[in-house]
């Protein structure tokens, strides 16, 4: 028992347990093994997170710093995150499952994120209209909306939480994230590096809980100016009825079921490179990853053989070493939801190519690289997020047939396109329904870029200069430039 960490969370600059004492556990699953306690939130404590977020961004030391200083504090906060990278990554690494090579690696590019919205803090300006009326200066101004309600999953939290929480602070609001109930740890990790870099209590709060009470009070809170969600599906609509309550702005990246579009003039070395990294990377657990495999027929069974031999060779294990290719499935829900859906593939025609089972050799949650050859879209699976290192494959006979398949599904997160055809690449982009399309690469990411879904994957955008003004909200205002005094509109009688 002594080897169990226990955390606490940050509410208004303190570091505190639940108000009634109560915890949740935390599983390492490359081992099964508990190895943290996590305060599981009540409805006051999250009632306490919001009051705070709401007083410092009304009356509190946040509201009286310049946007230059406020990018100083978000500059300092990146430049810390760099310096602990190694310590936030390993503690990722084993709250979630994920290899430590990239959780290490990305804690530490994730500080270019608050560096790109540190440089952006002093940038946000307003416009003069040239408006239609006589002696009248008609200008604009953006102001923060107020507490920004923050919720992230458990993959890739560090970089979901920086591009929530660079802008929203940025832009001058206070922030209330939750964490993932099936892994908080890094978060809190995290959070200690808030008072760090200069930035007062109560601005940043992270809370850790269930999503009920915890995730329900904090997106219906009366205070709660906007919602930033990533998640599934069903989370999001709970979350769009909380949202009635308090009327607050809402965003929401849902994942997706990306198509990964190959022709046959493509670079093929290059495309299956492509292709395994961009479905057996982290196990499958991308909110982007490349789970619907769209071939051109006449080079299907060679691709499809290359990715199988190269799926027997991928190194699953410890996420913390150094040779590992491929970690574990993060909870247990996830793991039986796959053999679930991977087994009623096959009862619907669906060839298993390779994989298709756990490991039986290792004691956590693994699974095998999985590739299912699907005789048509309509397989519950190929439309299906499962959050795991299993991809769906199906068959393309030209262009407009790889669209038709591209867009047959209820995502649009995003899309693969490999070809060397300049003409196609951009016919393929405008005709694929997806928030984000790489063509002859994949899963690159950077400040400068937005990202978000279509249809089922959400709305709203991330990332990029232009998040910054969707944490604000104009201001227009009338200025009367005549000496002349106003006119009455009734006559004397």
């Amino acid at each position: 028992m002594s080897d169990i960490k226990t955390y606490q969370m940050l509410i208004d600059g303190e570091w505190v347990a639940a108000s009634d004492g109560k915890t949740f556990d935390s599983v390492n699953p490359a081992t099964g093994a508990v190895w943290a306690r996590i305060p599981e939130a009540t409805a006051d404590d999250v009632n306490r997170a919001v009051a705070a977020a709401d007083r410092v961004f009304s009356t509190g030391p946040w509201k009286a710093m310049t946007p230059t200083q406020r990018g100083h504090c978000l500059r300092r906060l990146g430049d810390l995150l760099a310096e602990r990278s190694e310590e936030l990554g390993r503690i990722e690494s084993i709250d979630t499952g994920k290899m430590f090579k990239e959780t290490r690696w990305q804690a530490k590019y994730i500080s270019e994120f608050f560096h790109f919205y540190a440089g952006a803090a002093d940038k946000i300006h307003g416009e003069t209209l040239p408006i239609d009326k006589p002696d009248m200066f008609v200008f604009t101004k953006r102001e923060p909306l107020g507490v920004i309600a923050a919720v992230v999953p458990w993959n890739s939290q560090l970089f979901l939480s920086a591009v929530k929480i660079g802008p929203a602070l940025a832009a001058g609001n206070t922030v209330v994230l939750k964490a993932s109930e099936f892994a908080s740890a890094a978060m809190l990790e995290f959070g200690k590096l808030i008072e760090q870099a200069g930035i007062p209590p109560g601005v940043v709060n992270i809370i850790t809980g269930h999503g009920d009470p915890c995730g329900r009070v904090l997106t219906s809170h009366p205070k709660v100016a906007r919602i930033s969600f990533t998640g599934g599906p069903n989370a999001a609509r709970l979350i769009l009825n909380n949202s009635t309550n308090n009327f607050a702005e809402v965003s929401l990246e849902l994942g997706g079921k990306s198509p990964f579009i190959v022709f046959d003039d493509a670079d093929i070395d290059s495309a299956v490179n492509g292709a395994v990294s961009g479905i057996f990377g982290a196990a499958g657990q991308s909110c982007v990853a490349g789970s619907r495999l769209l071939l051109h027929d006449a080079i299907a069974d060679e691709f499809l053989a290359r990715m199988a031999e190269i799926a027997g060779t991928i190194r699953i294990g410890d996420p913390l070493a150094e040779e590992t290719e491929m970690g574990p499935i993060c909870t247990e829900g996830q793991l039986e939801n796959i053999e679930r859906e991977v087994a009623h593939a096959q009862t619907e025609g669906g060839r298993l190519v390779c994989g298709g089972h756990r490991v039986a050799d290792l004691p956590g949650r693994f699974y095998a690289p999985t590739i299912i050859d699907c005789p048509n879209p309509d397989l519950r699976i190929v439309d299906t997020e499962l959050f795991g290192p299993v991809l769906s494959v199906l068959r393309f006979k030209d262009e407009a047939d790889a669209i038709r398949l591209a867009n047959h599904t209820e995502h649009g997160l995003a899309a693969g396109i490999f070809t060397r055809n300049g003409a196609r690449a951009h016919r393929m982009v405008d005709a694929v329904k997806a928030g984000i399309v790489w063509v002859n690469t994949y899963r690159a990411v950077s400040p400068i870029a937005e990202f978000g879904g279509m249809k089922n994957s959400g709305y709203g955008r991330e990332s990029g200069f232009q998040a910054v003004y969707d944490y604000t909200r104009p201001k227009t205002v009338w200025m009367n430039t005549s000496d002349t005094p106003l006119g009455s509109q009734f006559v004397a009688r």
